[in-house]
């Protein structure tokens, strides 16, 4: 089973993540946006699976930072155009582990999801 985690390497929650997949042997592969973006069918992919509105960190700095027209009138269009631009409005991690996708960190749900030792 090929494990990726997307996010980028200063996020508190993305080192929580990654100390809990290292501490149980899980190996997986980390994609930072900040250095390798996110591609279109990745993304349209995740949002097929559970939707933009679980995808958009409404709470992040660089959306809270975006000029007030950026964020109104959101839909799925919109909010896409918006990830892919700046990837970093995208919630943290992002955690692909076969065909499911996993967003944000719980350790129940990973434990269930990939075990571990």
């Amino acid at each position: 089973m090929t494990i990726t985690m997307y996010g980028i390497t200063t996020c508190d929650t993305i080192r929580k993540a990654r100390v809990w997949l290292e501490s149980r042997d899980v190996p997986y592969r980390f994609h930072d946006y900040r250095t390798e973006g996110i591609e279109a069918d990745k993304l349209s992919g995740w949002v097929g699976k559970v939707g933009w509105e679980k995808l958009l960190n409404k709470g992040s700095t660089t959306f809270r930072e975006l000029p007030e027209n950026d964020k109104a009138g959101l839909d799925e269009k919109k909010a896409k155009k918006l990830m892919l631009a700046k990837p970093t409005t995208i919630k943290r991690p992002v955690l692909e582990v076969g065909d499911r996708v996993l967003v944000g960190f719980k350790p129940e749900v990973y434990d269930e999801a990939v075990g571990g030792k």
